[in-house]
């Protein structure tokens, strides 16, 4: 395995996007998703980012990369469709140490973008290493159907209840076996069918009295 798999918090870290395109406008609001202060380099831009430029969303310069541009940024994206300003730009970031990635270039990157589910705070990662983003598509579309919206709400019940435990001087290591015995039981299925009085039954089962379902998912994140 060549890549290092990793999650990167970038949330207010300034990232740099080069390309105003289709593709280039996607990598925008992935990484306004997760919270980045994005900038745009670009002759032509999208729409879309003309609106996210005029509402301030991101920053936008509208003219031909510099390697100037790269100064400042944890994180570059080149998604032209000039194969030699992309390795200008590779070579640029590599030159300053930055996390680079150059869209359907891997070898002219220093880390790749994988395919990806996203269920709330649940996110599934898949990756081929480069070697066919297509296949890895697929299996994106396949995780989609068997990991549906329950398992966002799943997520937040289990993160509402490990704070609620923490507020009542539980032992962090206590929880392990608890939440071990909520995942075995068949809570999922039960939250995807809206089965609020069994759900209930569940968690008194486990947990004890004032674990109701209702006020969990109301408590605040």
């Amino acid at each position: 395995m060549r890549y290092y798999p990793i999650y990167l918090d970038i949330k207010n870290r300034h990232c740099l996007v080069v390309g105003g395109g289709s593709v280039g406008t996607r990598k925008v609001m992935t990484l306004l998703e997760c919270g980045a202060a994005v900038a745009v380099v670009s002759p032509a831009i999208t729409r879309q980012l003309r609106e996210l430029a005029n509402n301030d969303v991101i920053t936008l310069t509208q003219r031909p990369f510099q390697n100037s541009d790269l100064k400042g940024n944890f994180l570059v994206i080149g998604a032209t469709d000039d194969r030699e300003l992309n390795l200008q730009i590779h070579a640029e970031a590599e030159r300053l140490g930055l996390l680079c990635n150059i869209a359907d270039h891997p070898d002219a990157s220093n880390f790749i973008l994988p395919s990806i589910v996203s269920r709330g705070d649940l996110s599934i990662a898949i990756s081929t290493s480069g070697n066919s983003p297509a296949f890895a598509k697929k299996l994106r579309k396949n995780l989609e159907k068997q990991f549906g919206d329950e398992y966002a709400t799943f997520l937040t019940l289990m993160g509402n209840v490990r704070k609620k435990l923490l507020a009542q001087n539980h032992e962090p290591e206590g929880h392990k076996k608890l939440f071990e015995q909520l995942i075995n039981t068949e809570i999922i299925k039960k939250i995807k069918n809206h089965e609020e009085e069994d759900i209930n039954k569940t968690l008194l089962e486990i947990l004890g009295d004032g674990y109701v379902y209702e006020e969990l998912m109301q408590a605040e994140g």
